[in-house]
């Protein structure tokens, strides 16, 4: 439970909890041949690297393994710590491979270690949920993941990454989209770590430093999203929805406004997708709200949160273990009691079909 600065408390699910192997050796043990054998990027981002270093403090598992590699600390630092009730569990991996089957064996690894070591055993199994990882350059090998997975009761969405060659609308997702939307899982879209093969992170180029890369990268979620709306991804699967795990909540609004001004003049050129473009935003689109989002301790803190919707769309999540890592007892002050209760469990409740005792809501 989260203790609030009034000492009331509130339940806290973590929707954005960055799990990752201890090594090398320990990542590959979990591959099949002939991957095993195979060059592969390290888990870093070479080019883009945090300047103090990629993860907080303390947060390194035992005998220097990799940070948010253990599930019992991980455990002790979210649960015992930071008042969390549940947390969405999203393994990171080693970028953009040019090999289409090897990255969908490496996403698989980290499925299997996901599954096995944080899941089905160890102290804290039932607090975590899982993020199925999955390829969406090979549809058929993500459709096969997906099938051998579905149904695990403590995985709760897939996993793709924001970095991609083609925006998510395009018909050769479509596939992905409805093996998603039959399984019931909402799809997760983070930036990816490693040192893959991808575009530059804007549409002019490569930035020079960690802070324009930062500042910058968030947008190609938005790019995804208007083009998911334009494309009508939401008409042909109504009950398809989206995370947009790591930032962009802030980008929103703008965006939307601006879309919705070309949204009815424009119709004929769209006329799979008749609805005002702000109106396939409810009970589709989720953001991950972190430490670098919207205005932070502002006066007009709510209302930001209110404009477009956002209150029903945003949760809290730490981005733990790295550096950015977010305290929850820091959300504005100036958020309504109904507001701090939907960013920090009642979003993420219904979107997960997570139980919450009735005894712990407000």
């Amino acid at each position: 439970m989260l203790t609030l600065r009034d000492g009331e408390q509130m339940p806290l699910i973590d929707t954005s909890v960055h799990i990752f192997f201890r090594s090398n050796p320990d990542f590959r043990n979990f591959l099949r041949e002939p991957f095993r054998s195979r060059g592969i990027p390290d888990v870093e981002m070479d080019w883009y690297g945090a300047p103090g270093g990629e993860y907080a403090p303390g947060t390194t598992g035992p005998g220097g393994h990799y940070p948010g590699s253990d599930p019992n600390v991980v455990g002790r630092h979210l649960f015992d710590q930071r008042g969390v009730d549940t947390a969405i569990l999203h393994p990171m991996t080693r970028g953009i491979l040019p090999d289409r089957h090897l990255n969908t064996a490496v996403l698989a690894a980290h499925n299997e270690m996901m599954v096995t070591r944080w899941l089905e055993s160890g102290h804290y199994a039932d607090r975590y949920r899982g993020t199925l990882r999955v390829n969406p350059d090979d549809i058929s090998g993500a459709v096969r993941e997906i099938m051998r997975w579905q149904g695990h009761p403590r995985i709760v969405q897939l996993g793709i990454p924001l970095q991609s060659r083609e925006l998510y609308g395009k018909p050769q997702y479509w596939p992905l989209w409805e093996a998603a939307q039959e399984a019931g899982w909402p799809v997760a879209i983070h930036i990816e770590t490693g040192s893959g093969i991808e575009l530059p992170p804007t549409p002019s180029g490569h930035p020079r430093t960690y802070e324009q890369y930062a500042a910058f990268m968030p947008l190609n979620y938005i790019y995804h999203l208007l083009n998911m709306i334009a494309e009508g991804v939401f008409e042909r699967f109504p009950k398809l929805q989206f995370v947009f795990a790591d930032g962009a909540a802030d980008m929103l609004t703008p965006f939307m406004w601006r879309m919705d001004t070309f949204g009815r003049p424009h119709l004929e050129q769209t006329p799979w997708a008749p609805r005002m473009p702000s109106d396939y935003l409810p009970d589709h689109v989720y953001f991950v709200q972190g430490r670098m989002d919207g205005p932070g301790e502002a006066e007009f803190a709510g209302d930001w949160l209110s404009f477009t919707g956002k209150e029903n769309m945003i949760m809290f999540g730490s981005s733990y273990p790295h550096w950015q890592l977010a305290d929850p007892a820091l959300l504005p002050s100036a958020w309504s009691a109904e507001q701090l209760a939907k960013v920090c469990w009642r979003n993420a409740a219904e979107l997960y079909g997570i139980d919450v005792p009735t005894a712990a809501v407000r």
